[in-house]
């Protein structure tokens, strides 16, 4: 297909701004806000410059926008190695246990730091009762016991958690701004679309280029060194949510999988881009369910009152073998399956008991006891996830009194939760047994020179969550100004010509500019596709073909190789798309990063032949998890230029004993 080109004749150029900097931090969410607040600590008394870059406000975005009930990833008591076992038993025994033991013995102190910019913990009094935030008490490092609704998470007050650390960071950039003399180093409402290579070497990075949201502008960065942790992918699938309430998932919507698009465009190596993350939630408002499951004790159960992973056990076990042996040690991923055994098989809906969890607690509390926890119910949500409370409202629905339907979600691709899609990094080197090639340069750098990420993009070490991602920030941060230290002498070159970049960015408006008059209708045109019918083709041939909801998450190599062939026709077209304004611009983009990282899980799902996480996703063809031949890494690198894809595969070695 001919691709137009952007002459600036039917839309308006942009003004360009040019910011030179040293770290760039490219997203606004907990591993950006980490990053700024460990590294300005270290890199602003050598004069290291830091500059943030968020596409929406930073108070506000990430995955924590909305706020969170607990906190999952907390060690406490637990020893690090511990926590290896847990991520490695539940992402199917394949992660990367360097990084996830790293994380294991940092993550506390980000915790901490969080209770000391004002979040409030839950805390266990002396008579073993729970006590909320809103109550005096000791705090963590004080000696402390946090309220554990499992063995890895604790409750908290989480409304304005993401506020507060935000806080932190905008702190951090004020502080580098008065000491470095920047006139400013945070940018908000600015969407990052191109990373740029160095001029002299190809598989460095030397800047980024993105547009504003809210005026006529671009920002074109250089920097030594870049953080690139933009979040995971949502809506690369179609949403179980239709019509107006589409906008409803259960992880972010503005996540559109840039972080895995933008390495992949500069070269990055991705790993276990096959794994995605299926949550069972509460029906139609994507409610959380594990503070019901821990903290309030509730069971699941099929209509019939059974407990479907009991009763699914031996069908299970003969397919999955000792992944599927004791009930009460699932992964996550199979537990979806046993759910998906009875939801075929007609015994759906599948119940929360909620209402019975709420009267056996109460047995042993007094009144005044059961109302509290009854408020602490509430809370759960209204803390993080509002929409469930007004579905509940809308369909009669008191949790108290009756169950409340499950379901799984659509899929989801992301590496900081029960899912471990992402890139590959390197470890910190001062674990004993990694593999040399474990470890190639700074803690959390990809494969590109200069180029780190964090949180949901760092693959293979799933389980970070909230907590994590900030820790794993903060490990960046400090990372990348050694790096910057050590390259004092470095001055980036762009190793593309700007102009020709800004003209690809507002191509949209170009297109759109030119044929808007041709219809009458200008959502609906010839010579253009518009981003929401973009979305919509990519969500349908990702759900019919890719193990999407449609098809109980089940595909197989001749599904898999005709949807990569709707994708390519696709990906051809995305040279056709068209915006009305700077929304739509951001749309636009947003939706060629969601192809690029749907491309790179379907080739994922294809090269692994075996079912590795059933429950996410299932091979009919290879209805089984291969470890003899397939409990490995796999690994994949996008050619720009041949826009094709070349997969491998990487040892797994265990570092953790079991």
């Amino acid at each position: 297909m001919e691709v137009e080109k952007n002459e600036f004749k039917y839309c308006e150029k942009p003004e360009v701004v040019t910011v030179d900097t040293d770290i760039l931090l490219i997203g606004g969410g907990m591993a950006c806000c980490g990053a700024v607040y460990e590294g300005a600590k270290w890199g602003t008394p050598k004069g290291i410059r830091f500059t943030m870059v968020d596409k929406a406000a930073t108070d506000r975005s990430g995955a924590v926008a909305q706020g969170l009930s607990a906190i999952n990833t907390y060690c406490g008591e637990n020893d690090p190695a511990d926590y290896v076992k847990y991520v490695r038993k539940d992402l199917m025994g394949v992660i990367r246990e360097d990084l996830v033991y790293d994380l294991g013995r940092h993550v506390d102190n980000s915790v901490h730091l969080f209770e000391e910019w004002g979040l409030p913990v839950w805390k266990r009094a002396e008579d073993g009762s729970t006590q909320d935030g809103s109550k005096p008490a000791p705090k963590l490092t004080e000696g402390g016991k946090p309220v554990r609704s499992g063995r890895w998470q604790i409750m908290i007050n989480g409304e304005s958690y993401k506020v507060i650390v935000a806080e932190a960071a905008k702190k951090a950039l004020e502080y580098n701004r008065k000491e470095t003399g920047v006139e400013q180093n945070h940018f908000e409402r600015v969407f990052i679309s191109e990373l740029i290579h160095d001029k002299n070497d190809p598989n460095r990075v030397a800047g980024a280029i993105g547009f504003s949201v809210r005026e006529n502008k671009v920002y074109v960065f250089t920097a030594k060194t870049m953080l690139l942790a933009c979040g995971g992918a949502v809506n690369v699938y179609r949403p179980r949510s239709t019509a107006e309430g589409q906008g409803r998932a259960w992880y972010p919507v503005w996540n559109a999988g840039t972080t895995y698009a933008l390495a992949a465009q500069a070269g990055a190596e991705l790993v276990l881009m096959e794994n995605r993350f299926v949550p069972a939630r509460f029906k139609d408002g994507y409610g959380p369910v594990g503070a019901w499951f821990l903290f309030f004790k509730c069971k699941a159960t099929n209509s019939l009152g059974e407990d479907y992973c009991s009763t699914n056990l031996k069908v299970a076990n003969d397919d999955f073998g000792k992944y599927a042996e004791d009930p009460h040690q699932l992964t996550t991923a199979m537990r979806n399956h046993m759910m998906m055994i009875d939801m075929k098989a007609g015994k759906g809906p599948i119940l929360m008991r909620t209402h019975e969890a709420m009267q056996a607690l109460g047995e042993t509390m007094t009144p005044k006891q059961l109302k509290h926890l009854e408020a602490e119910a509430w809370e759960d949500f209204l803390d993080m996830c509002i929409g469930q409370a007004v579905v509940w409202a809308g369909n009669n629905i008191e949790p108290d009194k009756l169950p409340s339907e499950l379901m799984p979600t659509e899929p989801y691709l992301l590496g900081s939760h029960a899912g471990c899609a992402g890139i590959w990094v390197s470890g910190p080197g001062d674990i004993a047994g990694i593999p040399d090639e474990w470890h190639w340069g700074y803690n959390r750098m990809t494969t590109v020179d200069g180029l780190f990420t964090a949180g949901d993009g760092v693959g293979a070490s799933g389980h970070k969550f909230s907590s994590g991602s900030h820790a794993e920030g903060r490990l960046a941060g400090k990372a990348m100004v050694s790096y910057c230290l050590d390259h004092a002498d470095y001055k980036p070159e762009l190793g593309r010509d700007v102009d020709e970049v800004i003209a690809e960015i507002y191509l949209p408006m170009e297109v759109y500019g030119k044929y808007k008059d041709y219809s009458t209708d200008t959502s609906v045109n010839p010579h253009y596709i518009k981003p929401k019918m973009f979305q919509a083709r990519l969500q349908k041939i990702m759900d019919e073909y890719v193990a999407g909801v449609s098809t109980w998450y089940t595909t197989s190599k001749t599904m898999l190789e005709k949807g990569l062939e709707h994708l390519t026709l696709l990906k051809e077209d995305a040279g056709k798309m068209a915006a009305e304004d700077l929304h739509e611009l951001m749309r636009c983009w947003e939706n060629y990063h969601r192809l690029m990282a749907g491309e790179a899980h379907a080739q994922h799902i294809l090269f692994r032949e075996d079912s590795r996480y059933p429950g996410y996703y299932f091979r009919a063809d290879h209805f089984y998890v291969d470890d003899e031949n397939w409990r490995c890494f796999t690994i994949s690198k996008y050619d720009r230029d041949s826009h094709t894809w070349s997969l491998s595969k990487r040892d797994y070695v265990q570092v953790v004993p079991d």
